[in-house]
């Protein structure tokens, strides 16, 4: 069993039954991305994507916030004057890494994750959540791009990713009006899967997480490959790969198991 350390008190990670819990700790400014905290958070989703006592990945926030994105206080702070300015490819290239290294990592893992939001979900904190397979929110949440308020156009794939949860002219609107949608509304168009009570949030996500992390990890993975390509590809190669897929699926002790248990009326025992 390998342990995952931060290296920062800026984020917490824990496994509990075979659920990586990922938690932003930074209440005091409601989460906002630090550098620390975005180092801490790319090398803990390798990890768990990697790591074979994990099964799922739950994402959250400590206090009352899930993650209100950059740190807006710090994008006003001016460089060292010992310090050379970055260039604009240097820039592009920092943002890159740290963006495919969080959303792209949590969008592409083959492992189910899950987003527990306790409160705002804003900017680069949304579309995180919004790479995750899963969203539960307390009552309080709320999301918000936020992009257009701080004159900024948006980042970590959040126009491809909302566009792909909510209908493309809600995604609009919620891009250039920087709307905030409470935990009712979220629900009602699709940008949060689930809606509980402030206290059971975290052990009603934790439930969620621990029942994928304990199931059939082989066809979680082909499930969300079958989900990535549905919007790409025409409905007769969806039959074929998705044939393919289930031929595989098919050679898995998690399917011989899945079987013996459904004849034995018994909840399955899978293994990774």
């Amino acid at each position: 069993m390998t342990e995952f350390k931060s290296d920062t008190d800026h984020l917490q990670v824990e496994t509990i039954n075979g659920v990586a819990v990922l938690t932003l700790n930074r209440p005091e400014a409601r989460n906002a991305l630090s550098p620390p905290m975005t180092g801490a958070l790319t090398a803990a989703i390798a990890w768990a994507a990697d790591a074979p006592e994990v099964g799922a990945v739950l994402l959250t926030g400590a206090g009352n916030a899930f993650c209100s994105g950059g740190d807006v206080k710090a994008m006003g702070a001016a460089t060292p004057a010992e310090q050379a300015k970055p260039t604009f490819e240097e820039q592009f290239q920092a943002l890159q890494r740290r963006h495919q290294g969080i959303a792209g990592a949590l969008r592409k893992m083959s492992k189910p994750s899950i987003a527990a939001l306790p409160g705002a979900a804003a900017g680069a904190g949304m579309a995180i959540a919004l790479a995750c397979d899963i969203r539960v929110a307390a009552k309080s949440a709320f999301m918000s791009t936020g992009y257009a308020r701080i004159g900024l156009s948006g980042d970590y794939g959040i126009a491809w990713l909302l566009s792909r949860t909510v209908a493309p002219a809600i995604a609009r609107a919620l891009m250039l009006t920087s709307e905030r949608v409470d935990s009712k509304q979220a629900l009602k168009i699709g940008l949060i899967n689930q809606r509980v009570d402030d206290k059971d949030l975290h052990a009603d996500a934790l439930a969620i997480a621990t029942h994928l992390a304990n199931g059939p990890q082989t066809a979680y993975k082909y499930i969300k490959e079958n989900l990535d390509e549905a919007l790409q590809i025409d409905h007769s190669t969806a039959i074929d790969r998705e044939a393919d897929r289930l031929l595989k699926s098919r050679t898995t002790a998690d399917h011989r198991e899945a079987v013996r248990a459904f004849a034995e009326k018994r909840p399955p025992q899978f293994k990774a």
